[in-house]
């Protein structure tokens, strides 16, 4: 299995698709499950899962920095009207889905939510959604927005980047060293997992471990510290085998069923933003092309790509997509449990 996932994680990476080695652990995971599962089924232990999702916090903490909160207080209000009609859309498009195929509501709207695909999946099972659906529903909606993005922003919208803003050069980091970022790693992995423990938070494996390594990182306590490439690999494929190995051929029929329906969701979600990027232009003072790649629902790294091509503000899309990162994140429990109920 190690091996496999190994080996699709270098060639899903290969291609450039986001959080490859989760992707891969996730295919080797259903490929071992439908061939080899009836006779010598695998599980993986829970351990493992809480290790997984709590270095997977820790990656998303330190994705937030001072210079996006800088950028986020410049543009406060469209940014946060972006961010809660985004949310909005995400939760409408989620409820539609479940009454129109009949998944449940946990699971349409977790499968659904833009942004932070390894994050949902990894909170599925804690939120009682079907974690097999929303893994297929979070990733064909990156493939989608990824393939897509890129195509809107060269093709129809050309060159048209903003007067007097364009592109910033990003601050230049220190790096600190592989023992800092695994002493950070470690650190607020472990403090995080302590302190979901007392607080019996839902989700909390994930989510306190997020919070720590964000509150350090913008608050500079720790000098520009990352989680090292390997272990944030290994978290992933972790979260990637717990979800794949559970796959039937029940799954993979329902995945089949729910195809055109889900499609015509991320389509419909694509749409949804590109209006609401027409409304944020006049708001912020930025070209459609800024807009768009701002409120398109998911893929931040090829929309961040596509926005240094296209000549757009790349400081003003990384903040309206890492806030909402954050926002779907943290919103996503409380949300859940109340359209579950």
């Amino acid at each position: 299995m190690a091996a496999a996932t190994i080996a699709l994680a270098l060639a899903a990476g290969a291609i450039g698709l986001p959080s490859a080695a989760l992707f891969a652990a996730l295919l080797a995971g259903i490929g071992y499950a439908l061939t080899l599962g009836g006779r010598a089924p695998l599980v993986l232990p829970p351990a493992g899962l809480l290790l997984g999702q709590a270095v997977v916090g820790v990656s998303l903490g330190t994705s937030l920095d001072g210079e996006t909160l800088k950028a986020v207080g410049a543009d406060a209000l469209p940014i946060a009207l972006a961010t809660a009609a985004t949310l909005v859309v995400s939760v409408g498009a989620g409820l539609v889905l479940s009454r129109v195929t009949g998944v449940d509501r946990a699971t349409g709207t977790l499968g659904l939510v833009a942004g932070g695909a390894s994050g949902i999946v990894a909170l599925s099972d804690e939120l009682g959604a079907d974690a097999r659906l929303v893994a297929f529903m979070q990733y064909l909606r990156v493939l989608v927005v990824v393939l897509f993005a890129p195509l809107v922003a060269y093709a129809l919208l050309g060159h048209a980047g903003d007067a007097g803003a364009g592109t910033q050069a990003a601050t230049p980091t220190r790096d600190p060293g592989l023992l800092a970022d695994l002493a950070f790693t470690a650190g607020c992995a472990a403090a995080g997992l302590v302190a979901a423990r007392l607080l019996r938070l839902t989700a909390g494996s994930l989510l306190m471990p997020l919070v720590i390594a964000a509150a350090l990182t913008v608050g500079r306590v720790v000098a520009d510290a990352q989680v090292p490439q390997l272990i944030e690999d290994v978290a992933f494929g972790l979260i990637g085998l717990q979800v794949g190995l559970r796959f039937t051929v029940a799954t993979i029929r329902e995945a089949g069923r729910l195809l055109p329906s889900v499609l015509a969701s991320i389509f419909a979600m694509i749409a949804a933003c590109a209006a609401m990027a027409a409304a944020l232009v006049p708001l912020a003072g930025v070209s459609y092309a800024s807009a768009y790649l701002a409120t398109t629902p998911g893929g931040l790294y090829a929309v961040l790509a596509a926005a240094v091509g296209a000549g757009a503000n790349t400081t003003f899309v990384l903040a309206v997509q890492a806030l909402r990162l954050f926002a779907m994140i943290l919103l996503a429990p409380p949300l859940v449990r109340v359209l579950a109920r």
